[in-house]
Formats: C-alpha cells, structure tokens, sequence
C-alpha cells in the first residue's frame, strides 16, 4: 500500500480495500482502459481527489478518482500492455530476434488466451508497422504451431490458446476434447487436433480413445441436431485422414449413416448451414448412402442448401459426369417458377458453362418472379443478393435478352419496369444496358406502354390495413429497436469481424429500404370494396370462369394490386396472370400460368361476373 494511502487507512478515513485499489492509482503504476488503451499514472492530487495518466491514446488524461476506480484496470509493470508504454521499442526488437517470446508474453499478460484478431489490434500499428503486420505473422504463426507452444486455431476469431503445465502437447489437446461440454466444444477441440496433427505422431494411442467418445456423441446429436453431428463426424473423418496410425470402425457411425436417418428437407436445411469444407464431405457421402439413387437425391437438396451447398454440389455432380440429371431438375424447376434464388444465381453466374443449355427467356421470368414474390412476403428479403447479381453482373441482362425473341424481350422489359423492387434509377440503368442489346425495347421508356411512377394503386380495404400496420410497427418497434442493436453490436469492438455489427447493419438497410417502399406504396394505394365492377369484360373486381383444355373449369379473381392469394385462385390485376386476363371478353382464348403449379395453361373464357364481396 502506498504510503500516502496507508495514512488515511490509520486514521480511518478510507476502508483498507478501498486503499489498497486507491494504491494500485499510485504515480508509477500501470493500469488498462477499455477506450484510451494501457496507461502509466504520472500524478496525483489526493485532496482533490484527480488522477493524472498517460494513455496510449489520449496523453495527460485527468480523471476523477471514483471514475478512475470504475473505468480502468490495474496491470503489472511487466504486462505487455505496460511495456508498450515505457519498453516499447525492446518489443519491437523482440519481434525480430524472438518473435515466439513476444507472443508468449502477449498471451501471458491475456490470461493465456486471445483470438488473432485481438492479437492484430495490439501488435498491429503500433509494435509492428501495419504493412509489415500481415507478412510478420504468417512466419510467427508457422513457427507458434511447430513449437507446440499453444493451440493455434484455423479462424482468426477463435482464441489462440497458451499451452501451460507439465502436459505434452498432444495430452493438452485431448485434455481439451474430453472436457468439451457439448458438441460445438467437441468439434472445435477436434479441430485443433486436426490443425496440430503432428503432436500425435508418438502418441496415436491417445487419439484412439477419442473415437468412442466422438461415436457416442454423433449418435445422440443426430435426433436434435443433425447439422452439428455431421460436423463432429467429419472433422473425425478429417483427423484420422491426417493420422496413418488411426483406423475407423467398422461398425462406427458414418456420414452416410447420418444421411440415411434425416428426409431431404431437414437434410437440406442443417447442412446449408455447414462450412464448405464440411459441405463438401457431406455432398460426397452421397454415393455410399443412397447407392444408385445418390444423383436424384442430391438433386432433390439442391436448391435448398445455400449458396455455398449449390456451387459444391454443382461441382461433385461434374467430376462425377451426372450433371443430365440436374439439368433436367433445374429446366423443370425453372419452367415451374419453383427454383430458389441461390440456384437461379448459379444458374446465372454459370451460363457459359454447365448451364448453358437452360439459359433461356424463362430464366429471366423466373428472377423477376422471385424477386416481386419475395417483395410482397414478410420479413427480412431471401433475394438481395438475387438482385444486386443483377446490377453487378454487367452482361447478365445483356446474354438474357439476347436469347429472347422481340415480344419475350419487351414483355422482360416491361416487367422490368413494373417490378416493384427497384428504384426509378435502378430501373433506368438496368433498362439502359437491355436497349443497348436490344433497341427494339427502347420504346417503353419513350412514355408508351409505361408505367407512370405517380400510377395509382386500387387495393383492398384490408390489404391497405395491413400496408399501415406494417409501417407503423417498422417506424415505432423495428427500427428504433435496430438502432439500439447496432449501437449494442458497436461496442463489441472491431467492426471487420464483428458478426453482430454486420447482422444489424444489414437488417438497417433492409428495414430503410422497406420503409420507403411502404410508404411509397400507400401513398399511391386507393382502397376500394369493388363493388359494381363492370363484368362486360374482365376488370378489377371480376370472377372469370375458363374452360381447360381437358375439359374441366377454373375460376379466377382479378382483385387489387396486393390481393394474390394463390390458394384461392386469387389473383392481383398486375400479376403476370391479371395482366393476360384483363380487358378480355367471353370466348377468348389466353394462355395463363397457374400459379400454385406454374404450369402454362391455354384456357377459353366462358363467363365474366362482379366479384361479391
């Protein structure tokens, strides 16, 4: 305790706790802020009850002592954080004569343990030159893994962790496994394994308990969670690859037993959430688990399994000369309207190559479908990267219209135009690069056949309800909520890395987005009950019966803009079928797509009446 203090502690004035934390504010001692970084105490005026310190950030920082006290954190003088201050340039000697001690001290002074982003925000600008970081660690952390000196993980976000205590290495790691508490800990302590490999080579004897362990694990984790017991058994598969003195089981679980236990949609759903890597092993055990009906089962998961899945299955399917079988799926999906958007990508970004032969006109009905579908649900848009393919991909709409013949390319275009989810510039810049390729379209610019951006909207009493309600939760709930988030996600540091930020961030973007659009749509929205629709020809507001060619009946609605309710046969007067029904007169002939099965229809119109509400 400080002299200084120690007398106020004797003459009762302050509690011996309080004094001795009071000491440790002392003039020549260090301590750690969580915004201005390491400091050293320069002076003190005790009556007046200030600080003085000098901060890696802010210099000549005054404070109040009881904000001190709060605020900062004492470190010892032989921290590393408080050798920057005073010893800063013997670390930077230290990075080139031992770099392995310099990072041994760091994580010392850590508690043992940071992440490689951590580890970057402290050395990085300041101990060593940032252009040079980079580089620097890349040799160091080579060098950290061969030294066994600590567990050095694949991800930069997970912790490099100091290795302590008489164990050997590889006694560390399975230490680390066998005390993993649920699977999530258990693949990350394989992963290690997997990673450091080489401090097994004397003791393969101690891998080979884990695989009980490992097997017991995967069997009770495949009822309830599917996807992270194919990681625990992949990144099993991947260590006993790493080890030649490993051998499985015979009677062990498999990826391919896993396969077998779960239908297509779960299967789908849990491993689309996967790494690649892992993706990839999964895709691969398709063979083993379903024999010859492994192409048509991972087919059936395609399109439903992220971005990352579709471009790994797409590449199996390749190697394996089976892409016949996933062409045909994906002409059918696409003339049914019923690919998801991960796929129509690939199917967009591949076109020169394995989906050249269904890229057609449809694929472009087909993004356009997706994207106004997904325009009128709830919730966050599953499209956005859907349509940013759009305006990135600088050919894209040039190679899509240059298949199509003049009517398939104006009526693209128009429903370009009409496509609620781009802006006004957006549209003019992606109609810009279709009159480039075709000058025939130029015409629905010119003010013919257009849109008017002030063209009113007749909806429903109830559709236009639900409009303001949705409004008035986004600006009084979502939105101040998101702006807390984000403020929350802020402080969590390092913006790069930083999940949460990013997450909160883009649902900001989307609820921005999605306000504006609100608001534009309701106020070109006029609400309407539809009575005394005139049923001399099909208008808003009509029921419409049509003859099939088989003979049978359908009858469809033609109600507002937001009224599609495909269900019931409903169906809004600027959708692609209210736009081929409107205007007609009984016995017309037109061809529809239906809308629950998308398939095209030639139907005859045998009566036309006002819809009753």
């Amino acid at each position: 305790m400080h002299s200084d203090v120690a007398k106020l502690v004797e003459a009762g004035r302050i509690p011996k706790t309080v004094g001795e934390r009071l000491s440790q504010l002392a003039p020549g001692n260090f301590c750690i802020h969580k915004s201005f970084g390491a400091g050293k105490v320069i002076d003190w005026d005790l009556p007046s009850k200030k600080v003085t310190i000098d901060f890696e950030k802010s210099t000549g920082q005054t404070m109040e002592l009881q904000f001190a006290f709060q605020k900062t954190e004492w470190i010892a003088a032989d921290d590393f954080r408080a050798k920057k201050i005073e010893q800063l340039e013997e670390l930077r000697s230290l990075t080139k004569s031992d770099p392995l001690q310099l990072i041994v001290h760091l994580l010392q002074s850590h508690g043992g343990s940071m992440t490689g982003d951590a580890l970057e925000k402290e050395l990085s600008g300041t101990v060593i030159p940032e252009p040079d970081f980079k580089k620097w660690w890349e040799t160091a952390k080579k060098n950290l893994r061969e030294s066994r000196l600590a567990i050095v993980p694949q991800k930069r976000t997970d912790p490099i962790i100091l290795r302590t205590g008489d164990r050997t290495p590889a006694e560390s790691l399975i230490a680390d496994f066998e005390a993993a508490r649920d699977i999530k800990g258990m693949i990350r302590a394989l992963e290690a394994i997997a990673a450091d490999i080489g401090a097994f080579e004397n003791e393969a004897d101690s891998l080979k308990r884990l695989l009980n362990d490992i097997d017991e694990g995967a069997k009770k984790a495949a009822r309830v969670q599917l996807g992270q017991a194919l990681q625990l058994v992949a990144a099993r598969d991947e260590v006993i690859s790493s080890s030649p003195a490993l051998e499985l089981d015979p009677t062990a679980v498999r990826l391919s037993d896993l396969l077998l236990s779960a239908d297509a949609t779960r299967l789908a759903d849990e491993a689309g959430t996967l790494p690649s890597g892992r993706q990839r092993a999964v895709y691969e055990a398709f063979p083993h688990a379903f024999a010859e009906e492994w192409v048509s089962k991972i087919v059936h998961v395609f399109d439903r399994v992220g971005a990352r899945g579709v471009t790994e299955i797409a590449r199996i399917l390749i190697e394996r000369d089976a892409m016949p079988t996933l062409i045909t799926h994906l002409r059918s999906a696409i003339a049914r309207r019923a690919l998801g958007p991960d796929a129509l990508i690939w199917v967009c970004r591949e076109r020169k190559g394995p989906s050249a032969e269904i890229f057609s006109a449809d694929v472009g009905a087909s993004v356009l479908n997706l994207l106004e579908n997904d325009h009128l649900s709830d919730g966050p848009r599953k499209t956005s990267r859907l349509q940013s393919l759009l305006g990135d991909d600088k050919t894209l709409l040039t190679d899509l219209v240059g298949i199509m013949d003049v009517n398939e390319s104006r009526n693209f275009g128009r429903r370009l135009l009409d496509c609620p989810v781009f802006g006004e510039l957006e549209k003019k810049s992606l109609m810009a690069r279709i009159i480039k390729a075709r000058p025939e379209t130029a015409e629905l610019v010119s003010g013919v056949n257009t849109k008017r951006p002030d063209e009113i909207l007749l909806v429903s009493w109830e559709s236009l309800e639900k409009k303001k309600a949705e409004l008035d939760d986004l600006i009084r709930n979502k939105i101040p909520q998101n702006l807390s988030d984000v403020k929350i996600a802020r402080s969590y540091g390092d913006l790069r890395e930083n999940f949460e930020y990013k997450s909160a961030k883009d649902l900001e973007k989307y609820l921005a987005h999605r306000r504006n659009a609100l608001e534009k749509e309701i106020s070109l929205a006029r609400g309407t009950d539809f009575k005394g629709s005139d049923a001399s020809k099909v208008n808003i507001g009509t029921v419409v019966t049509l003859k099939q060619s088989n003979g049978g009946e359908l009858t469809m609605t033609v109600l507002g803009a937001w009224d599609s309710e495909p269900e019931t046969k409903t169906v809004s007067y600027l959708s692609e079928v209210g736009k081929a029904l409107v205007g007609r007169q009984v016995g017309d002939a037109v061809r529809v797509r239906d809308e629950v099965t998308e398939v095209m229809g030639d139907l005859t119109i045998t009566s036309i009446a006002p819809f009753n509400p």
